[in-house]
């Protein structure tokens, strides 16, 4: 509490009671964050200058004290007015430029020991208590500054794997293809090509080979020989079939002919 015992020992013989101490440490408190205190009285005198003491006759009205303040750079002014309430004092602090008003209740005898208003180490009471009241009640609601802001929270979020921009013609539409990116169907030789089953079904005479149409003449045996009347009961007369024509058997190649009808001994 730098400078607290200065000030109460420059002003220890004007103080006549306990709120008057009290005064004096909201006086200190409001130096020790940069203001200064103008003089007494609602309105400016002249010739009035930022001080860090205790302007004359602030003590005068034991039951109402005014004082004004100023920040150090000029930004704003604090009225600070003390009530005396029973054994309470009512701090009631404005910024006359906003009409921004805080307040705060005070029992004396919380803070301030009456008895030793002569010896500064023995005349206050729960200081940290105090100075936390002062400042989150009476402080810190005029306080307008802001952090700075670094670097790093300036800078905005860049994502991690940024998409490239969309090329002129770009469909946004477009569906993209359900495989991963980078992989392709697999080049199946052809015509092994599981993709491709039934396709000869629908192109017979396209030359490829699979489908459900046999043709002996790919069927893969050396020089098959061809017989058009395999599988029925007599051959076919001459000319049936046009030279070169495709001709699917009756029958599988090579089968035999079935002989007559059978008969039965009566």
């Amino acid at each position: 509490m730098a400078g607290l015992e200065l000030l109460y020992n420059s002003v220890a013989p004007e103080l006549g009671c306990g709120q008057d101490a009290l005064l004096c440490f909201v006086h200190w408190k409001l130096i020790t964050r940069d203001y200064r205190c103008l003089g007494t009285g609602d309105q400016a005198a002249t010739n009035e200058r930022k001080s860090e003491m205790l302007p004359a006759g602030w003590n005068a009205d034991k039951e109402l004290y005014t004082l004004r303040y100023r920040l150090k750079d000029d930004s704003h002014d604090l009225l600070v007015k003390a009530i005396l309430m029973d054994n309470s004092i009512i701090l009631n602090v404005m910024d006359p430029k906003t009409q921004k008003v805080a307040d705060l209740t005070l029992k004396v005898t919380d803070f301030v020991d009456p008895e030793h208003l002569a010896d500064f180490d023995k005349v206050y009471l729960n200081v940290e208590e105090l100075q936390t009241q002062l400042v989150h009640h009476i402080l810190s609601p005029f306080e307008t500054s802001k952090r700075p802001t670094s670097a790093k929270e300036e800078e905005p979020k860049r994502e991690r794997n940024p998409s490239p921009p969309n090329p002129p013609d770009h469909d946004p539409l477009w569906i993209p293809p359900r495989h991963p990116h980078g992989s392709r169907q697999p080049n199946w030789p052809d015509p092994l090509d599981p993709f491709n089953i039934g396709r000869q079904d629908l192109d017979p005479l396209g030359g490829r080979g699979g489908g459900m149409i046999f043709d002996p003449l790919r069927s893969g045996f050396r020089n098959p020989v061809l017989d058009p009347s395999s599988g029925l009961p007599s051959r076919l007369p001459p000319g049936s079939i046009p030279p070169g024509a495709r001709f699917d058997p009756f029958g599988p190649p090579g089968a035999s002919r079935p002989g007559g009808p059978s008969r039965q001994n009566q």
